[in-house]
């Protein structure tokens, strides 16, 4: 397993194609009902409330979420709610979006249930002005291995919200080569339901990119192999918002070196913000 180069030798196309992808991923992130739309998140308790910027009555038991629309004007899927609607999710899995006018509300379920409101007027996103990255390198495209595992395992981690936990499955293990010695990390199944999603921190993490994690997707193996494209290392949605509850990295998915490529830290979790028109 080595660092492969050869099909990156014309670095002008490779940076293009980086490029692409960059401008893809802050296109993804400047959705008017993305990620840093967000302006609030509400735990339900098992009475019926209002919340902040979210029409109706929301609540939830044992097992679903509830809303009554109490008169307001909701949809799920473009059909109207016109009485008690039940939301039964997959915990960790993706949510429901409930539309209120310009705002959608994002039902999900993580341990109890949640609300959170997405707002196209929301001040992080209309003061989005990209992601802060390394620029790219193509040493950091890496050849490793995919080790799959007899089955699927559930892993357990841990969130940025104290207390919380996810689920995932992991279908296997990747092992890589850097600087002479082999490293070993966790894949979970990639978001999309293809490829391979793999959470890590290292030694930049708290220093230059965010603390908690990065992700890193990965095409379907070929034979065995895969390539760890580094300089494709992304925030999770925690870096940008306070109103996100992502998961921590699996055990052992701590690497010992600064892997000094992908995304850096955001612009918003900067103390002293620089002008993104003069950052490298």
């Amino acid at each position: 397993m080595s660092t492969n180069t050869t099909q990156y030798a014309n670095s002008a196309r490779f940076a293009h194609r980086w490029q692409q992808w960059k401008v893809a991923r802050e296109r993804e992130l400047a959705h008017p009902h993305g990620w840093l739309a967000l302006v609030s998140l509400d735990w339900l308790s098992h009475s019926p409330q209002e919340y902040p910027g979210a029409p109706g009555t929301w609540w939830q038991d044992r097992d679903a979420a509830y809303v009554d629309p109490g008169g307001a004007e909701l949809t799920v899927g473009g059909e109207p709610v016109t009485g008690v609607r039940r939301f039964e999710l997959v915990n960790s899995g993706s949510g429901v979006r409930v539309a209120a006018g310009e705002v959608e509300i994002e039902v999900a379920r993580r341990s109890g249930y949640l609300i959170r409101v997405h707002d196209p007027s929301a001040p992080a996103l209309a003061g989005f002005a990209g992601v802060p990255t390394y620029d790219p390198e193509p040493a950091w495209v890496i050849r490793g291995r995919f080790e799959p595992f007899e089955r699927p395992r559930p892993v357990t981690v841990g969130a940025v919200v104290e207390g919380l936990s996810h689920v995932y499955l992991a279908p296997g293990l990747v092992r890589f080569a850097h600087d002479g010695a082999e490293h070993t990390l966790i894949a979970f199944n990639g978001p999309r339901g293809d490829g391979l999603s793999i959470l890590f921190t290292d030694a930049t993490s708290g220093v230059t990119t965010y603390a908690a994690n990065r992700a890193l997707e990965l095409e379907s193996p070929d034979d065995g192999v895969v390539l760890l494209d580094f300089n494709r290392a992304r925030n999770l949605p925690c870096a940008f918002t306070d109103f996100a509850t992502c998961p921590l990295p699996p055990p052992g998915n701590n690497l010992p070196f600064a892997v000094t490529a992908g995304e850096l830290l955001p612009y918003e979790r900067r103390r002293d913000t620089p002008d993104p028109r003069h950052a490298s």
